[in-house]
C-alpha cells in the first residue's frame, strides 16, 4: 500500500521517511533512526543506509520498476527495452544498432512518443488529482500487489467486494471451501497473505503449518499464493517469503 501512496520524488528515490525511520517502497525493509549500521568496514547514518540497500538489493530504484509487469508500467515490451538501453547512457546510434531496427532516426521517434507518453501521464495524473476533490461516489479499491501475474479483470476488486468474500470464505479464521471462480481464488489468497509474516522466511514444513491451520489442502493453497505471486521461495522449496 505503501508503494501506491508515495509520491513521484518518493518512489524516485525508493524509500520513505516515516517518524521512526525509513522505509524500502520496493521491498518493505526497514532502518531505524537513531542507529548506525555497518557495512563494508564503514558506518552509515540510517538514511544513507537505505540507499546503500536498495543499491545492494534492487540494483536501482529503475531496475526495480522497470520488471514490474507492463499492466502495471503501461510499457510496452519494445518500450521496456529502448528505456533500459537508454538508462544505460547509451545513444541513438547505439540503440538502433544493438535492437537492430531502423535507423538512428527511427530511435528518435521513440524517444518523441516517450516523452508525449510522459506529458500525458502529468495530465492524467492532474487530471485524478482534481478528480478525488469532487467525485464522492468513486469505490475505494484494493490495490494491485506489485508482483501480481497477469494483471487484468481479476484485479478489480474493491475493498468491499474483499471483506464480503472474506465474510462468505472464511468462518473462524478457516477456510470453508476453496472458490473456483479467479477473481474469489484472489480475494481469498489475499486474505491468507495476512495471516504471514512479512519479515519471515518460511521452512516448507513452518509454511504447511501456517496454511494447514487455514485449510485443509494446504499444498493447493501454497501452489496458488506462488502462482499468483504473493509467494516465493527458492528453487529447492528449502525457505518461503512473502513478496512484497
Amino acid at each position: 500500500m505503501e508503494f501506491w501512496d508515495a509520491t513521484v520524488e518518493e518512489l524516485k528515490q525508493g524509500y520513505i521517511e516515516q517518524k521512526e525511520g525509513y522505509v524500502c517502497l520496493l521491498c518493505g525493509e526497514t532502518v531505524e533512526k537513531g542507529i548506525i549500521y555497518p557495512q563494508d568496514d564503514m558506518l552509515y547514518e540510517a538514511e544513507k543506509y537505505m540507499q546503500i540497500h536498495i543499491q545492494e538489493k534492487h540494483q536501482s530504484v529503475f531496475a526495480y520498476l522497470i520488471g514490474l509487469d507492463k499492466k502495471l508500467t503501461g510499457l510496452t515490451e519494445h518500450q521496456n527495452n529502448l528505456l533500459s538501453l537508454f538508462y544505460q547512457g547509451k545513444s541513438d546510434t547505439e540503440v538502433q544498432q544493438e535492437l537492430g531496427i531502423g535507423s538512428a532516426s527511427t530511435i528518435r521517434h521513440h524517444r518523441f512518443v516517450l516523452k508525449e507518453k510522459e506529458r500525458q501521464a502529468k495530465t492524467f495524473l492532474a487530471l485524478m488529482e482534481l478528480l478525488k476533490e469532487k467525485d464522492q461516489h468513486a469505490p475505494a479499491f484494493v490495490p494491485v500487489h506489485k508482483q501480481a501475474k497477469m494483471v487484468d479483470e481479476r484485479y478489480n476488486i474493491t475493498e468491499e467486494e474483499q471483506q464480503k468474500a472474506v465474510s462468505k470464505y472464511f468462518s473462524e479464521g478457516k477456510l470453508e471451501k476453496f472458490p473456483l471462480k479467479e477473481k474469489q481464488k484472489l480475494m481469498v489468497l489475499r486474505e491468507i497473505t495476512n495471516r504471514l509474516d512479512d519479515d519471515k522466511k518460511y521452512t516448507e514444513n513452518e509454511l504447511n503449518d501456517v496454511l494447514t491451520a487455514i485449510y485443509d489442502d494446504y499444498v493447493l493453497i501454497r501452489r496458488y499464493l506462488i502462482e499468483y505471486g504473493f509467494v516465493d521461495r527458492k528453487a529447492d522449496g528449502s525457505s518461503y517469503w512473502l513478496k512484497k
